[in-house]
């Protein structure tokens, strides 16, 4: 009894270790991992194009068109994002002197309620930090070439060779884990699918929403607030939040009203809790469900390790890791605590069935 209780304890102390060792490795060759991962998501939403494609053309040129839509859409997406962001921020920096006044009157605030840290607030995180920020942000964001080339290559050799790969799975020995990652991978090329369907639909939703509340409040750059809401929904929680942050703060330079910045910030607020709390779940339903904790944890842990990227594919990797986990009875368990309110199975053919509770 004993000796099974201290191997077990061994075994618990090496995945513990392992999973560490498997961390530090993911964050020390994020400049790797990270365009590989976001490679590996991207063959799974766009692999269906390229099979149809190929049923008509060529290999190499089915391959090629395919590779110029993503090239259109990730230029588009991030332009767009990239315009906001830069115009907010331009904005910012161009009406400093409001910002700061508003941001002494809060400190002012926060000192006469006994909110001593408002001091060292105002010495080192002052508006010129935000500008700062901002402007790295946008620097940043407009240095990301060399990574999307590295992506790009993955994902036309991955796209080459999936086929490939799927004949090498299938002539593995053991027979068991070859189903396991034939039906693993089916299932989650369908359910990453399916997630970024939904989340575009209610991103796109969460922008006209956003900029209709903007303009109607009468609030400069309402179409930057739309777009930038549309561009961070695509990050849980992290994403609506910031978002609504910017848009309060500057608000409140430029009204010089904390009425109408705490108006526009409870409307904006009421908007994505009402689209990420009631109609998201009924758009998506039970097969995407996940625990809350877990998806907020996946946007944390996942920025920690590789930064904006991560962030946004965080919750697809998660749900990756989950749906192969349904595939082994030993780690099952996993994917049935952590679905939220239900448990999404996938069949022999790697179709989401879902078990009610």
């Amino acid at each position: 009894m004993a000796a099974d209780a201290k191997e077990n304890s061994v075994q618990v102390a090496a995945i513990v270790i392992a999973s560490i060792m498997a961390c530090a490795a993911l964050s020390a060759a994020s400049s790797v991992f990270a365009p590989l991962a976001l490679a590996l998501l991207i063959i799974a939403l766009i692999w269906p194009l390229q099979q149809s494609l190929q049923s008509v053309l060529p290999k190499l040129l089915a391959l090629a068109a395919t590779i110029v839509v993503l090239a259109v859409v990730v230029t588009a997406f991030g332009s767009l994002f990239v315009w906001s962001f830069s115009r907010v921020g331009q904005a910012i920096a161009n009406d400093a002197a409001g910002f700061q006044a508003a941001y002494e009157m809060l400190t002012v605030w926060l000192e006469g309620h006994g909110i001593a840290i408002a001091g060292f607030w105002a010495e080192h995180i002052n508006i010129g930090w935000y500008i700062r920020l901002i402007q790295t942000v946008i620097a940043r964001l407009n240095s990301t070439t060399s990574f999307w080339l590295v992506v790009l290559v993955y994902v036309s050799l991955g796209l080459l060779e999936v086929d490939d790969f799927a004949r090498n799975i299938k002539r593995l020995r053991n027979a068991d884990v070859s189903q396991a990652i034939i039906n693993g991978s089916i299932a989650t090329a369908k359910k990453m699918r399916a997630y970024y369907i939904v989340r575009t639909q209610m991103s796109l939703l969460t922008g006209l929403l956003v900029f209709g509340v903007t303009y109607s409040v009468g609030l400069p750059l309402a179409k930057e607030w739309g777009v930038l809401a549309f561009a961070l929904n695509y990050i849980p929680f992290l994403g609506p939040l910031i978002a609504t942050l910017f848009a309060t703060v500057y608000a409140i330079a430029e009204f010089q009203s904390w009425e109408t910045a705490l108006l526009i910030f409870i409307l904006l607020n009421v908007t994505q809790v009402a689209i990420g709390s009631y109609v998201e779940p009924r758009v998506s339903g039970t097969a995407l469900s996940m625990s809350p904790t877990l998806v907020l944890f996946s946007v944390f842990f996942w920025a920690y390790l590789w930064g904006v990227f991560g962030a946004f594919i965080g919750v697809p990797i998660t749900i990756a890791i989950l749906t192969f986990c349904e595939q082994g009875p030993s780690t099952r368990w996993l994917a049935d605590v952590f679905a939220g309110g239900a448990t999404s199975r996938s069949d022999e053919n790697g179709q989401a069935a879902t078990v009610r509770e």
